[in-house]
């Protein structure tokens, strides 16, 4: 499948769980860029140009959260903290060092569990509205776990969302952003899951096994992070509100808060570039 030319050399690595694709461009400190659910590394491909030419080596991986191309194995885990195991192996796999992390959506979620479990290789962290606490999923997406159980759910959600009219309806990207996202990047997030039966196999496995006790139990163990932390906020997020957001920068002792206008939750594609100032701000004031 094509992908943005922004998004930099696609590449492939081979982890415990099977194998992943990844886009990388640039060179530098480490940025790995940590999508959210039935998206893929196409979400960044309006930011990772100007961290690039920033000084950074920026890698958007395609993770098995629905919209990947390459099926893990059969016996992979991907519950959660399977995921935020997944997103370690890739760091060492790469051997990635003082990695900022950038994450979103679901990728939040699983970002806050990786700092809880394998947080040996993350100098610092950036969120853009992500679950987090009891919001894990948004009331709006609760009933999903229990809908991945349905036989053909990966089949007969892709097929829904390939339907034009009804890709920015609440229920599917209407929430996530402020404005349509191109018809042709939708559907390379969705072409995946609607073509490989071994992709809709890892959905429901990850699907069927969200839920928010993992973020609860994790929330009192961020303090023990104490490196650098961003959150860069939608102040009209509807899916994860700007108080959220505040109490999730309150959970770390080294965090601050910058409110984005002009957004909802998928701050990649609403303010690409207010983002990317964000990221590129941050690692400089880090470096100093």
């Amino acid at each position: 499948m094509r992908r943005s030319d922004e998004l930099g050399a696609p590449a492939v690595v081979e982890l415990p769980q099977g194998v992943v694709r990844y886009f990388e461009r640039g060179a530098g400190r480490p940025v790995v860029f940590v999508h959210g659910l039935l998206v893929n590394a196409e979400l960044w491909r309006k930011v990772v140009p100007a961290v690039a030419d920033a000084g950074f080596r920026c890698l958007a991986p395609d993770l098995p959260m629905g919209a990947h191309e390459f099926p893990l194995r059969p016996d992979a885990e991907l519950s959660p903290p399977g995921m935020a195991d997944l997103i370690a192996d890739f760091l060492d796999a790469l051997d990635l060092r003082d990695v900022l992390l950038v994450a979103n959506d679901t990728g939040g979620a699983i970002t806050q569990l990786l700092l809880t479990r394998r947080p040996e290789r993350v100098g610092a962290v950036v969120f853009t509205p992500s679950d987090c606490f009891e919001c894990f999923l948004p009331p709006i997406f609760g009933p999903l776990p229990k809908l991945a159980r349905i036989p053909g759910f990966g089949l007969i959600a892709t097929a829904l969302l390939r339907v034009k009219p009804l890709q920015n309806l609440p229920f599917t990207f209407g929430l996530a952003t402020k404005r349509p996202v191109d018809a042709e990047i939708v559907r390379r997030y969705l072409d995946p899951p609607w073509h490989s039966a071994g992709v809709r196999r890892d959905l429901r496995k990850f699907v069927r096994r969200l839920d928010n006790r993992h973020t609860l139990e994790a929330a009192p163990k961020l303090a023990a992070f104490d490196k650098p932390v961003l959150l860069a906020w939608a102040t009209e997020d509807r899916l994860f509100p700007l108080p959220l957001g505040r109490r999730l920068a309150a959970a770390f002792p080294n965090a601050r808060l910058a409110e984005i206008d002009d957004s909802y939750t998928f701050v990649p594609e609403d303010q690409p570039g207010v983002l990317a100032g964000h990221i590129v701000e941050f690692a400089g004031v880090m470096a100093d």
